[in-house]
């Protein structure tokens, strides 16, 4: 599975996820996480830059090219969570902690 989690630097989850600066896109399997790759998105910045169209596009496009399955999160907009419903992408909010710990848990 593919799944993508908003990430602080220390490694923990940034409870934001449109407005996240980074993001880790994960592949997990059977042996747990087998690859973990960190992307400097800054949504922090673009969020406000654009309508809510827009900046859920740059989102979904994301999304989209690295093949993402499960979102992790502390907090996602309903605007957002029925985009992604729309896309057939899983989300599950409430993630807290370190990022690898919460990838691994929801395996």
């Amino acid at each position: 599975m593919i799944v993508c989690i908003p990430t602080q630097p220390d490694g923990s989850v940034d409870p934001r996820w449109g407005r996240a600066a980074r993001v880790a896109v994960a592949q997990t399997g059977a042996a747990g996480i087998e690859r973990w790759d960190e992307y400097d998105v800054g949504w922090d910045r673009l969020h406000d830059a654009a309508g809510e169209g827009q900046h859920h596009a740059r989102v979904a496009s994301f999304l989209l090219e690295h093949g993402v399955q499960l979102v992790l999160c502390g907090h996602m907009g309903q605007g957002m969570v029925d985009m992604l419903a729309k896309m057939k992408i899983t989300v599950r909010s409430g993630a807290a902690g370190m990022a690898r710990d919460a990838v691994a848990a929801a395996g």
